[in-house]
């Protein structure tokens, strides 16, 4: 589905009521197009970790506008069937990235006085004679 909004009104039909009742969980799950507007940005919620986190984030059910009951957790799995036609997990996503130079450990040291202690950037900057 393009718009949270379309998920929301699914959902009304669904589970009752009206899409407004549903729509900041919709929303929730595609916040991350705002950084990467193609299908990608679904491997940071689109899975069943990503579900799991909505219903922390949003509570275990939600009271919808005819006051009817409906899980979180449910309306989280209508919203990645219907874009994915299924739930993957986390490492469904994680195993398909590619791994680059820089996601491993880099010769960067932060820099450290005599005493061990960690130099403020500013100061490690300026080689420390500021």
């Amino acid at each position: 589905m393009a718009h949270p909004y379309h998920h929301a009104v699914r959902s009304a039909r669904l589970f009752g009521g009206v899409a407004e009742d549903y729509l900041a969980i919709h929303d929730w799950f595609d916040e991350s197009k705002a950084h990467l507007a193609d299908v990608r940005h679904r491997a940071l919620r689109h899975h069943s970790e990503g579900i799991f986190l909505c219903e922390t984030i949003f509570g275990a059910t939600l009271t919808n506008s005819i006051g009817k009951q409906v899980p979180v957790r449910t309306v989280g799995e209508q919203h990645v069937k219907d874009d994915l036609g299924w739930i993957p997990s986390v490492k469904d996503w994680l195993q398909h990235i590619e791994v680059q130079p820089w996601m491993g450990r880099t010769p960067f040291r932060p820099q450290t006085d005599e005493a061990g202690s960690l130099v403020p950037a500013e100061v490690a900057d300026d080689g420390g004679t500021a």
